[in-house]
């Protein structure tokens, strides 16, 4: 019953036909509410798609990518993709036509936002462009392209695994993201060695378990900020045995201290 209601509950998201769109460049801005979702399809063109605030989590077919904010996922022309929002966002996409795309990865995955291609997508979205026109414009967007075109893929924030046991290990982290467990212990429960379970999450997840473990541990602190939860609660849902522990990590991750980030991009207009 629970699921047929939390189904019932969201909203698709209109999906942009990239064929009618002019020129080599579409800026898009809307506003999108709690639980809305796009299913399962793709365009001729690539596109960035960026939140502002909260987490942003697309499926392709290689999988689910999961990004922070400050990012943003790149989607290459052709690729099937769909998207699920648990939270309302301001969400904002640079769409470029396939010519455009020669030069970006041909892979899907997250992009840090800098703070150029977000002081342009604050400007055109102040001024309502969203096909450019001018000289000017189409200047800036050209140096939208580059920047996109200067910055790291990343697959994703927080990488998946598909080795059954890093699998059991990862669903079990997210299960109880408060687990202290060592990564020695973590081995045992799957019959594995340390090593052996070190050299998987080297391989398959390009980081320690520790670091996968910060990394899920700031996600899920971003969503318990979007749902108000005090810094004190979510520090000891989180596992840390202080606030200021907490606190610390966070400002590691996203160079602010969980209150400040808070206030930040929850009122943030891009």
């Amino acid at each position: 019953m629970k699921t047929n209601q939390a189904a019932a509950q969201r909203h698709s998201v209109a999906i942009l036909d990239t064929d009618q769109v002019q020129g080599s460049y579409y800026f898009r801005y809307d506003e999108f509410g709690a639980h809305s979702e796009a299913p399962p399809h793709s365009h001729r063109w690539g596109h960035l798609n960026y939140a502002s605030h909260g987490s942003l989590s697309m499926e392709v077919p290689a999988g689910r990518i999961l990004c922070p904010p400050q990012h943003g996922v790149w989607i290459p022309p052709g690729v099937v993709h769909s998207c699920y929002l648990q939270h309302a966002v301001q969400y904002r996409s640079v769409y470029l036509a396939p010519e455009l795309c020669e030069s970006l990865p041909q892979l899907a995955g997250c992009m840090r936002m800098g703070p150029i291609v977000k002081a342009i997508l604050l400007d055109f979205g102040l001024r309502g462009v969203q096909t450019p026109t001018t000289a000017a414009d189409l200047r800036l967007a050209q140096a939208v392209h580059d920047q996109l075109c200067a910055t790291p893929l990343e697959l994703s924030f927080l990488p998946m695994a598909q080795h059954p046991s890093l699998v059991q290990v990862l669903d079990a982290m997210q299960a109880g993201p408060g687990d202290h467990r060592s990564l020695a212990e973590w081995a045992e429960t799957v019959h594995m060695t340390e090593r052996t379970l070190a050299r998987h999450c080297q391989r398959e997840l390009g980081m320690s378990l520790g670091e996968w473990r910060q990394r899920m541990r700031y996600l899920c602190a971003i969503d318990a900020l979007e749902a108000g939860h005090t810094v004190q609660r979510i520090a000891y849902d989180l596992g840390y045995s202080t606030p200021s522990a907490f606190i610390a990590m966070f400002q590691r991750e996203s160079g602010l201290p969980p209150e400040q980030f808070r206030r930040e991009f929850s009122a943030s207009s891009l």
